[in-house]
This record gives structure tokens, C-alpha cells and sequence, in this order.
């Protein structure tokens, strides 16, 4: 999906190579709050290179001598990559387990905590990344000033395309479930479904947003957010509130489409009605699934962005990003990369 998604400065100014090896692509999860040291729960940092979320909670499940729904984690991570990941265990008593056993070639433990509380879908800050693109080319510095201008300005706050699976085949799914035309008993891949559909819905506000070059400020009728909150807010557009937008203080905000107050006024909401109209089908189907509505920023920042060139070849970028936001996004907009999304 975004491959069809505008461009924010004109599109990439290079081209190159991402998760050659797992090594390429680098992500540790931030929590964001401190683990208690006690309770019901083991929450464990697990360093993984090449491995599927699902299939390691599986393991650590069948490894303890308990069922599959007793692991819990945040969210899923790229199999093709290095990723230090959380999963919570809920393990009440006494009874102790040694995780060094858990550990392989592609496996590592790196710590073992206990906590009150699950750990729940969502429960992050963010994540920490560090990308490595091969074989790039283009202008070096064109390729320089985009990512100084992602830096500076951030990049529009699009739903990767992992969120729509191979081909947009979790898209497919959610409209075939919406006629009818699929039954499922399985709850979490129908909220995977449901999800493609809220995130197809916002992209194309973002998209009309970006082509009309407003997504990265106010206009009438919008509401607002900060950064990493699922909380918005109406506020007058006045001095103060422009200030607060152009310092990325507060973000415009776009639909994750149910049922709910829609928020927006004015310009705002007739875009977004304008697209809920032209995606009436998802909109409804998302509806009638009692799906909640939700607002998500339309811009992210990401002020700690750095980057190098190790060799001749190579680009190597770090930064941050809050919870739910995608490093793809982020990368597009300075390089047409090639490389597995999954």
C-alpha cells in the first residue's frame, strides 16, 4: 500500500537494499515505564535474530510448562531482523524458572524481571532502530538534505505496509468479511482484518491531506495530539495554537474509523467525511463490528535521527519512534528501498 501513498519532498532520492541479513535491521523495544521487581508476572527481554514473534512466545510458552495464552507481548517485530523484544509470562507463586535454558544460536535472554501487571498488546513507548541500507545509490547529497528535512520536519505518520499483509491480502479479507463472505472463529486474525481496514481509511485522509500540503499543520476544524497519546483534544486555531504545531508541541490528528464522536469540524471533518464516503463499505463494515473509534497523529517526528555511510556502499540511519509507528514510513520517503516487509 505504500508504494501508492504521495511523497512528502518529492520522493526518495536513492535507491538501495534493506534486511540483506537480520543484522540490517535492528529494533530493541522501550517500555516506558519500570518493571516492579515483583508480582504475578516474568517479564522477559529476548534478543532474537531471524525469528517469528508468534513462534518465540510459543516457545517460552511449551519451554515453562504452560498454555500458549499464558505469553503475552507488546507487539509483533520483523522476522527479518535483530530485535530485543519483551514478553510477559504470568507465572504466579513461587516458582522459579531458568531461562537460560530458552537459548540457541538465535535466541538470547537478555533479561528476566518480575511485575505485577500483563503485559498487554500496545504497552510500549516505542521501539529503537537501527537500519542499514545496502547497495545504495543516488546523489549523496540530495540523499543527505532529505533525511536532514525528515529530521527537521518529520514525515506524514502513514500505516506501513505490513499492516495490509502480502499483496493488501488482510484488506482483501476485511471487505470479504464485511459482505459476508467470510466466517471467523479465529478473533485475533479478525482483529488483524478489521485493523487493515481502519489503517486503509486513515492513509487515504493522510494522502489527501499530504497532496493538499496540510498534513503537518492546522486547519479548521481539526484536533490534536501528542505524540505517543491515544488522547486528542479540540483546541481554537489561533497564534498559539500554530506555535504549538509548528514546534511538533501537538500534531493534527486523522480518523482510525468506528464507532464514536468523530471530533473533527469544519475543512476537517469534510475531507474525512469525504473519504468515509468513498471507503462507505469499510466504514460501515468497521461499524457494524462495534469497532471504536479512535484518532491517530498525522505527523512523526523523529528528532534523534542520525545517520553515516560505514562504507562506500552503505547507509546506516538510527533513530526512535513511538509505539505503532513504522520505520518503513519513515525510510520511504528517502529511499526506494527493496527488502522483506514481514
Amino acid at each position: 500500500m505504500a508504494s501508492l501513498l504521495p511523497y512528502t519532498f518529492g520522493g526518495p532520492a536513492a535507491t538501495g537494499k534493506i534486511k540483506r541479513e537480520p543484522d540490517d535491521f535492528i529494533v530493541e523495544e522501550m517500555l516506558g515505564f519500570a518493571l516492579t521487581g515483583e508480582g504475578e508476572h516474568i517479564f522477559l527481554k529476548i534478543r532474537k535474530r531471524g525469528e517469528n514473534t508468534d513462534y518465540i512466545a510459543r516457545q517460552i510458552a511449551r519451554f515453562a510448562g504452560l498454555p500458549n495464552m499464558a505469553v503475552s507481548y507488546a507487539g509483533l517485530k520483523d522476522r527479518h531482523a535483530v530485535t530485543a523484544q519483551w514478553f510477559g509470562v504470568h507465572l504466579p507463586g513461587k516458582r522459579e524458572v531458568d531461562w537460560r535454558g530458552l537459548e540457541s544460536e538465535t535466541v538470547s535472554v537478555l533479561e528476566a524481571v518480575r511485575h505485577n501487571r500483563k503485559l498487554k498488546t500496545g504497552a510500549l513507548q516505542g521501539n529503537r532502530f537501527i537500519i542499514t541500507v545496502r547497495d545504495w545509490q543516488g546523489d549523496r547529497a540530495a540523499l543527505e538534505g532529505a533525511l536532514a528535512k525528515i529530521k527537521a520536519e518529520g514525515v506524514p505518520n502513514y500505516f506501513g505496509p505490513q499492516r495490509f499483509g502480502r499483496e493488501s491480502n488482510n484488506l482483501v479479507q476485511a471487505e470479504a468479511l464485511f459482505k459476508g463472505e467470510l466466517k471467523l472463529r479465529d478473533r485475533k486474525l479478525e482483529g488483524i482484518y478489521l485493523s487493515a481496514a481502519r489503517s486503509e481509511i486513515f492513509n487515504r485522509v493522510l494522502a489527501r491531506r499530504v497532496e493538499a500540503g496540510n498534513w503537518n499543520r492546522a486547519i479548521d476544524g481539526d484536533v490534536f495530539m501528542f505524540a505517543g497519546s491515544r488522547s486528542f483534544f479540540r483546541a481554537e486555531i489561533n497564534e498559539e495554537t500554530l506555535r504549538r504545531v509548528a514546534e511538533h508541541a501537538i500534531h493534527p490528528s486523522g480518523p482510525l474509523w468506528g464507532v464514536g464522536e468523530i471530533a473533527t469540524t469544519g475543512t476537517a471533518l469534510a475531507l474525512e467525511q469525504a473519504v468515509a464516503a468513498e471507503y462507505s463499505a469499510l466504514c460501515e463494515g468497521l461499524e457494524r463490528k462495534a469497532v471504536e473509534f479512535a484518532r491517530r497523529p498525522l505527523r512523526l517526528t523523529m528528532p534523534d535521527l542520525s545517520f553515516e555511510f560505514p562504507d562506500a556502499a552503505s547507509l546506516r540511519l538510527s533513530f526512535s519512534l513511538p509505539a505503532g509507528a513504522y520505520a518503513t514510513v519513515v525510510l520511504r520517503e528517502a529511499v526506494d528501498f527493496d527488502g522483506a516487509l514481514d
